[in-house]
């Protein structure tokens, strides 16, 4: 189950990206550019999803930019391995504008009807604790982990149908309320699975 996740597909995916990394780099554009970029817009879209008086149907912008924020990260990564430009801010930054973004795009979810705020916050939590306990592997001696079944890459996945659908479905099935809590157990037994894995990985 610990290896059960969408970022399984990221090999194939950067595959696609390779021709768009490789213009960046002509560009002048670097890793933490990239990284900072997509931090700022998915900081900028759940504000305004959050603050702003607009239509549920302004969620539809939510599937759009989870997949573009998935191939930005994915690019800052290419950028960086590919072309030397590997530093210790990027790493920081790769890690906490990640947890920054998550958090962002997360919180729009609370303000409607069916969303219990309490799970939101809980799942915040969870998602910030499953990327931590990933890089913590690396401090221990063993890599940095990416075990689900439950990873940042299936929670965008996540994120996006429930946008789509509350953009398209009103008013909002109350049940789609449901998929946060079991989105934070899913996110809950990562962290274990993380943990467990990079326990096992050094001894």
């Amino acid at each position: 189950m610990a290896q059960m996740s969408l970022y399984r597909l990221k090999p194939a995916f950067q595959r696609l990206l390779q021709p768009a990394v490789h213009l960046l780099h002509r560009l002048g554009v670097s890793a933490n550019q990239v990284t900072v970029l997509a931090c700022a817009v998915s900081v900028a879209l759940g504000l305004a999803l959050y603050l702003a008086p607009l239509a549920l149907a302004w969620f539809a912008l939510l599937p759009l930019w989870l997949f573009l924020r998935m191939a930005l990260n994915a690019i800052d990564g290419m950028l960086a391995r590919d072309f030397d430009q590997r530093t210790v801010l990027g790493a920081y930054l790769n890690e906490l504008t990640d947890v920054i973004a998550d958090a962002a795009l997360y919180l729009p979810f609370a303000r409607l009807a069916g969303f219990d705020p309490l799970w939101i916050g809980a799942l915040v939590l969870a998602a910030a604790l499953s990327e931590m306990s990933g890089v913590l592997g690396q401090t221990v001696g063993a890599s940095r982990r990416y075990d689900g079944p439950f990873g940042k890459s299936d929670r965008a996945f996540l994120f996006g149908a429930l946008g789509l659908a509350v953009a398209l479905v009103q008013p909002v099935p109350g049940w789609l309320g449901w998929a946060i809590p079991i989105a934070a157990a899913l996110t809950a037994l990562t962290v274990v699975n993380r943990v467990r894995a990079g326990l096992q990985e050094i001894r």
